[in-house]
């Protein structure tokens, strides 16, 4: 059963002309992407985005870093999508991260780590939505 997950491909790589390799990856790793936009993030939208992660040190930051730059929002589908989507971007640390992986592979440092990627199937959907309407996911046949 294929299922979704939610990825951004953040500023830092889209500062770097990554984007282009990350979707590539993407792609070669079985998902497919039902719906992508470019956007730049307004501060509002990254402080609704990571509402999560609101009083923490890192959240003002990451809010700043988010918005400061345009990104990639993408919905993606693959069996077991966002297990598979988070061994595909691997550690959050890019020193930490698996040869291969998006974030040992394009990655600045724990920061400016490239890409964003679901935690959970709950907040896969809770992220794509935050997005993506309905009617923006193609889904697969």
């Amino acid at each position: 059963m294929n299922n979704r997950t939610f990825a951004i491909i953040k500023p830092d790589a889209v500062r770097n002309n990554y984007d282009g390799k990350i979707i590539d990856q993407i792609l070669r790793s079985g998902f497919k992407v039902i719906s992508a936009k470019k956007i730049r993030m307004t501060k509002q939208q990254a402080e609704g985005f990571y509402a999560i992660h609101k009083g923490k040190p890192f959240y003002q930051e990451l809010t700043e870093f988010m918005s400061s730059g345009p990104s990639w929002v993408l919905a993606l589908e693959k069996e077991n999508a966002v297990v598979e989507w988070r061994k595909t971007i691997g550690a959050t640390n890019p020193a930490e991260a698996d040869d291969g992986t998006i974030r040992k592979l394009y990655a600045i440092s724990l920061g400016e780590n490239a890409v964003h990627g679901s935690d959970s199937d709950e907040n896969a959907q809770i992220e794509i939505a935050f997005f993506f309407s309905e009617a923006e996911l193609i889904a697969s046949q």
